[in-house]
């Protein structure tokens, strides 16, 4: 995922914990931006919205 343009949340503040975001036509990665050659979690572009849809719905 090297050559993918990550983007950071509009929602994140600049203590540096923010999570980055890759959308390519067939998945979306998701990353730690204080760790950018750590770990990837890659979802489907449908996983993805039921996980937002979800996180959005328990969100106090």
């Amino acid at each position: 995922m090297s050559a993918t343009r990550w983007i950071k949340s509009s929602y994140s503040s600049n203590n540096g914990n923010c999570v980055e975001v890759a959308v390519d036509v067939d998945s979306v990665a998701t990353r730690d931006s204080k760790d950018p050659e750590g770990g990837v979690l890659t979802l489907s572009p449908a996983a993805f919205r039921s996980f937002l849809t979800e996180v959005t719905r328990l969100a106090p």
